[in-house]
């Protein structure tokens, strides 16, 4: 009897040990691009990884470049892009997707939208609708804030594939004569249209839906000229170095589709995550609410937390439960 319990209590133990590094393997590094709503993003799924799937999670910061190209490495330094804007982000994901096959997408997307913002109140003091009345001497005077007789506008952060279609637009749209193009911290921006605001002084910048921004201040789209894809050649500066000089965009963007990507290699690393992640299914109005708590100071752990222990069936959809 003795015997038979000691041989009962190996197998349990060897069960439980066997569990417990099974569970470990449930491993994955997510890449923490800046801007809040990929911030976000990489925290819910984090707080899922380890309260859900039971795996461990860590957050690793780096811009899109440096994601992809550790993802097509499939060594787990980094394991997901929380975020990947599609077509801005279209040649990393033909270059590791299409191309080296290293690299997988989600099965699901939500909507984005791109476009140049202003305040409110400026547009209406200034008769300011339009992209091209950034061009009127008497607006560009208004937005300039360093005296050099140029206004500014933000076109997004170092990395942003946007902000290279962004700069070439300003280019291409006539604004250099009177708009300097800047490149800064979503946070710079963020801060710039509320203290300009404040201060009841004229600010252009990139805008885009999910943003906490249109939850935060009362702005407003610049109209532009209608997606026309023969006028739109954006390309990146990882397919031509000379890609501001050969790129040619006149028009708006397309609606954006936007994906979470992850290598292909966590399917046999952390099976689990992996198929987590490739079911995994948000919206923009849940985007956006997101960057709109963690901007008014909510942390991302927190807000990952309280919305998966508050939406939990939408939860089990994404884990097959």
């Amino acid at each position: 009897m003795i015997k038979k319990t000691l041989q009962v209590s190996a197998i349990v133990l060897s069960v439980a040990a066997f569990a417990g590094t099974s569970q470990a393997a449930e491993k994955v590094n997510i890449g923490a691009p800046a801007w809040t709503g990929a911030q976000a993003i990489a925290h819910l799924i984090a707080e899922v990884v380890t309260s859900r799937i039971g795996g461990e999670a860590n957050l690793v910061p780096g811009n899109n470049a440096s994601i992809f190209q550790a993802m097509d490495q499939g060594k787990g330094d980094i394991d997901v892009h929380p975020d990947v804007w599609l077509p801005n982000q279209e040649s990393f994901t033909k270059k590791y997707v299409d191309g080296a096959g290293t690299v997988a997408l989600s099965e699901n997307s939500y909507e984005g939208k791109q476009s140049f913002c202003v305040s409110k109140a400026f547009s209406e003091a200034n008769n300011v609708t339009s992209i091209f009345d950034l061009a009127r001497p008497e607006v560009a005077a208004k937005m300039d804030s360093d005296g050099n007789g140029k206004g500014e506008i933000w076109v997004g952060a170092p990395g942003w594939a946007s902000a290279n279609v962004n700069e070439v637009k300003v280019r291409d749209y006539g604004l250099l004569p009177f708009m300097d193009a800047i490149r800064a911290d979503q946070a710079v921006m963020t801060a710039t249209v509320g203290d300009s605001i404040k201060k009841g002084i004229g600010y252009a910048f990139y805008c885009y839906s999910p943003h906490a921004i249109w939850f935060q201040h009362d702005i407003v789209r610049l109209s532009e000229p209608a997606f026309d894809p023969a006028k739109y050649k954006a390309i990146q500066p990882s397919d031509d170095p000379d890609w501001y000089k050969n790129s040619k965009v006149m028009t708006e963007d397309a609606l954006k589709q936007v994906q979470v990507a992850y290598s292909k290699s966590l399917a046999a690393r952390s099976p689990a995550i992996a198929d987590f992640l490739a079911n995994m299914a948000l919206d923009g109005e849940t985007v956006s609410n997101f960057a709109f708590l963690i901007e008014g100071g909510q942390s991302p752990a927190d807000v990952a937390k309280n919305w998966v222990a508050e939406n939990s069936a939408r939860v089990d959809s994404w884990l097959g439960l």
